[in-house]
């Protein structure tokens, strides 16, 4: 398909209609046809333009949902099956690296992004690209930044085991992509280093609490960097809490459905909204639409308020309004349209079905006290946050794929600096908020702690997927010289924290950050000359 810019700009649409390597998978829109079809030749930079501002709103709906929808829900999962708080913590806020639920949260738009980038082979390379190339801009860039922002004294058993950990992940990845491909034991095995992962941590944790508890260890070994109770409140602060405090009625507790309702929708907290700069505004601005729509289709539960987040009317809305989302969402709304019988579509019947149940629960619960059942629309908004943040990585990739092609650019490139950047933003502010409010030992931690996931389950589901009874082997083939670059800096990388770290018995300061910053500005430049074969030609 990117031999389209080779012919006449007559010639292109036909070109694009007709060659099936042009068609994209899933997704609602047809970026390459609109482009080419749509668009004459002279317009081509507005459409370019078009399509970069929805690539930044594809990344804002990304974020909102994962952080104000999807781990809120997670949370009350985990708290509805009695988990341990500290195992399903949020990777930026416990010392345990957010290694189950949260983890999930944290790492959502990262591994959908890669499911959806491994379901067609051309676009494999954005999933490769985009997985090394967090990973190498999370632990150069940001942990460097860390460092910078405030030197300290890394915990050395944590470190030493996620590096080591991370190190094996990349290796793996490397000898999958020299063999060219992913066999199904290949694939599982990235999932069980993981499972073995996340009990390493349990039990390493576990063991350590013991020790505190029977005192058999002196003060001032390894420790976590805040006691349990400063955890818990400075979890609570990423939890669904923040969320709704800012939709939180101003009206008394007893009130009509339609005020409860207004209330709940209304995405702006007038008090808070005057407080804040103009730039705050602006972006709250910009997020209204998306947050209305997601408040619209997907339940939130909170159990840290009395009574988790019940809001009859809209909840009883979300029973009609969030299985439709999904049935839409699913495969772009093939399932939907079906016709049972040739007659109802299915999208009908689940209106119909949603309807009834909806005025069913409205009858039979009132608005001052949440149902016994509530908890089942944790798991609702679950699956819905789920699919919303699946079909905005569908279109994401999409769109950097049309991208690619108008701009003759691999997809590894693309992965290595607009999805990798756009899927770590949110990562590095928050990392280096939490270094400035002075918890560098944390926010240190989940830089290592966040990519492993990312990597483990990313490339191990994402080509788990994939497989069927008869294709039980996914090709990965390096599209270009740029995946090895790619994978040996991101692999060197790890060996200088791996020796410098310890080498300098765990003290971090400024040099350490600048050297890890430098790095990553030599890595990017090495990979877009060769991108541009600059360094290639000069090579042969």
């Amino acid at each position: 398909c990117r031999e389209v810019r080779k012919h006449n700009s007559s010639e292109r649409c036909h070109f694009i209609r007709s060659n099936p390597d042009c068609r994209l998978e899933g997704g609602f829109l047809d970026y390459l046809e609109s482009v080419f079809c749509v668009f004459s030749p002279r317009l081509l930079p507005l459409a370019v333009t078009l399509y970069a501002l929805w690539l930044l709103y594809l990344f804002i709906i990304l974020g909102v949902t994962a952080e104000k929808f999807f781990c809120p829900n997670l949370s009350a999962i985990s708290t509805t099956l009695k988990l341990s708080h500290n195992v399903a913590l949020f990777s930026l806020t416990s010392p345990l690296h957010g290694v189950t639920f949260l983890a999930f949260g944290n790492g959502a738009p990262d591994v959908f992004s890669a499911v959806v980038a491994f379901s067609n082979p051309q676009t494999a390379g954005l999933a490769i690209g985009a997985i090394f190339g967090a990973g190498v801009f999370v632990t150069t860039v940001v942990a460097g930044g860390i460092a910078l922002v405030k030197p300290f004294t890394a915990a050395s058993r944590p470190f030493l085991r996620d590096v080591i950990i991370y190190m094996v992940a990349v290796f793996l990845t490397f000898m999958v992509l020299y063999f060219g491909r992913i066999t199904l034991g290949e694939a599982l095995g990235y999932l069980g280093l993981y499972i073995f992962y996340v009990l390493t941590v349990v039990l390493c944790t576990w063991i350590h609490r013991r020790q505190q508890q029977e005192r058999l260890t002196p003060p001032g070994s390894w420790e976590p960097e805040m006691p349990a109770d400063a955890e818990e409140q400075e979890s609570s602060g990423t939890s669904s809490g923040d969320y709704g405090e800012d939709y939180q009625p101003l009206l008394p507790s007893r009130e009509t459905s339609l005020h409860i309702l207004t209330a709940a929708l209304s995405p702006v907290d007038y008090r808070k909204w005057r407080r804040k700069p103009w730039y705050w505004r602006l972006f709250k601005v910009l997020r209204m639409p998306v947050e209305l729509l997601l408040l619209l289709t997907v339940p939130i539960v909170d159990p840290d308020k009395d009574d988790l987040n019940w809001k009859r009317p809209l909840n009883c809305l979300h029973i009609l309004t969030s299985p439709l989302l999904c049935i839409l969402t699913l495969k772009s709304g093939t399932y939907a349209l079906y016709q049972i019988q040739g007659v109802f579509p299915v999208w009908g019947l689940v209106i119909l079905a949603g309807s009834v149940l909806a005025i069913i629960a409205f009858i039979t619960t009132s608005n001052e006290e949440p149902p016994k059942y509530h908890c089942v629309f944790a798991f609702l908004g679950f699956l819905a946050s789920a699919m919303w943040i699946s079909a905005a990585a569908t279109e994401l990739v999409n769109v950097l794929r049309t991208l690619g092609i108008i701009f003759q650019l691999s997809n590894t490139v693309l992965g290595l600096t607009l999805l990798a950047w756009g899927n770590s933003i949110g990562d590095t502010f928050s990392d280096l908020t939490m270094a400035r409010q002075g918890y560098p030992r944390m926010a240190f931690s989940a830089c290592f702690g966040g990519i492993i996931f990312n990597i483990l389950v990313g490339v191990g589901l994402g080509c788990l997927l994939q497989m069927t009874s008869s294709q039980l082997v996914v090709k990965l083939e390096p599209d270009s010289l740029l995946v090895w670059i790619l994978a040996g800096a991101l692999g060197l990388s790890l060996v200088f924290s791996f020796v410098s770290v310890p080498a300098q018995c765990f003290q971090l300061g400024k040099a350490y950050g600048i050297c890890l910053i430098l790095y990553y500005l030599a890595f990017l430049s090495v990979a877009l000359l060769t991108e541009f074969r600059v360094i290639w030609h000069s090579a042969t």
